[in-house]
């Protein structure tokens, strides 16, 4: 029987903003009876604003209380969340910061059925959502909404993803086709609970590429909505995260990357490992995947249609076509921190991408001059952020920055593994 109720899965780290969230989505909703809270409670006594009291005894919320240093991170948690399912027709997967227009569970509800009506038995609305800025409320919120696009397999393996505007949302009548998931934002049907589990052997990044995938092969179809209905908070410098009170995340995100390369088969990594729950699905293939999508996880490259940012399927092409339809891409962000680079007078720096072998090839340099030094040293983060892009048919193995100098001449030679 159908129950109207969305179960709301929300994973809390010590968040001042996990009440107004709360508040917002509750007043602003057109049924607050259907509203079903599982809320991964990561808190410390410390953080005194991060308090639920009020809702302990209301039943519409199920809190798993959790010490924060008791967690392992945010897939871990939103697994624990999803054993809070209680056959809720609908569910909506959000992170802690969020604002919402008003009647959007029936706004969502409404997409979801008008895609059903044209055929699809199991739309799923998902992406990166617009902005809002807590400290600029209402007047930081986006009004246009956004899609996600392709950016990069990162060194590690993981597809790395963008947001970009739909600039023609007024002439749009429905969600747009969509490549890839959003882990801050998901509705859908219940079932997807029970059918596409998350991971908790997962920890942070992989986790969108591989529900995404395990979802399209459980017979999702991916939408982005064409109108905003939830607003996401981004920029969070001054907040906690847990690898900041985690020392060994970093033994977790290796395991992570592992994982997600064994379940794409990604650098000929075997499938010796068991997913069970966590596998692809019967009703579509990796492969249907790629071929909608127009990514090839075990050559770690991307055909040109979606590179140029065009809306999925990808057109259907022929053995021989498909074949080289695909693009080597790589693009990286290299991180240097400012005491690397103490000297005022720079003349450029080498960057160069090398492939680890027979001579040691240099894939690709592109040196930084003095304009992009000087925009380099004033970034807000207080670090250099050198992005590069090229096609290539070989993967780096290793990147080198190479500052020159007016007075000292060549400076210390900065490496960095890839």
């Amino acid at each position: 029987m159908k129950n109207g109720k969305i179960l709301i899965q929300i994973a809390s780290y010590r968040d001042p903003e996990l009440l107004p969230t709360l508040k917002d989505c509750i007043e602003k909703s057109k049924y607050p009876e259907n509203l079903v809270f599982s809320i991964a409670w990561q808190h410390s006594p410390d953080d005194i604003w991060d308090n639920l009291s009020e809702y302990k005894d209301d039943k519409r919320f199920k809190i798993i209380d959790i010490d924060y240093k008791d967690s392992q991170g945010v897939c871990w948690a939103r697994h624990k969340l999803q054993q809070n399912y209680n056959d809720e027709e609908y569910t909506l997967q959000l992170d802690s910061h969020h604002r919402f227009i008003q009647n959007w569970d029936d706004e969502l509800i409404t997409m979801y059925k008008q895609l059903q009506i044209a055929g699809y038995k199991k739309p799923l609305l998902t992406g990166y959502i617009p902005s809002y800025d807590p400290n600029n409320d209402p007047g930081g919120r986006i009004i246009i909404p956004w899609r996600m696009n392709f950016d990069r397999f990162a060194p590690e393996g993981v597809v790395h993803t963008i947001p970009a505007s739909i600039d023609n949302y007024k002439e749009l009548t429905s969600p747009e086709r969509a490549r890839f998931y959003s882990a801050h934002f998901a509705f859908t049907t219940g079932d997807f609970v029970k059918e596409v589990p998350h991971d908790p052997n997962y920890y942070f990044h992989g986790e969108e590429i591989s529900v995404g995938v395990r979802a399209y092969t459980w017979g999702y179809d991916l939408f982005h909505p064409h109108k905003v209905v939830i607003w996401h908070q981004y920029t969070r410098k001054e907040q906690k995260k847990h690898w900041d009170d985690y020392t060994t995340w970093y033994k977790l995100n290796e395991t992570s990357f592992l994982r997600n390369r064994k379940l794409f088969r990604m650098d000929g990594e075997k499938r010796d490992v068991k997913f069970g729950p966590y596998d692809f699905g019967k009703i579509r293939s990796l492969d249907d995947y790629e071929k909608y999508s127009g990514l090839s996880f075990k050559k770690r490259s991307v055909q040109q249609y979606t590179l140029d940012k065009k809306l999925p399927p990808n057109p259907v092409l022929s053995d021989k076509e498909y074949k080289k339809s695909f693009v080597k891409f790589f693009k990286h962000c290299i991180d240097v921190g400012y005491d690397k680079v103490p000297e005022k007078d720079y003349e450029f720096w080498a960057v160069a991408f090398h492939r680890d072998g027979e001579g040691d090839t240099t894939l690709y340099r592109k040196d930084a001059d003095v304009n992009e030094i000087k925009t380099l040293m004033n970034d807000p983060d207080k670090y250099c952020k050198i992005w590069r892009e090229f096609e290539t048919t070989y993967q780096p193995k290793y990147w080198v920055v190479w500052p020159y100098s007016k007075s000292k001449g060549w400076c210390e030679r900065i490496t960095g593994n890839l």
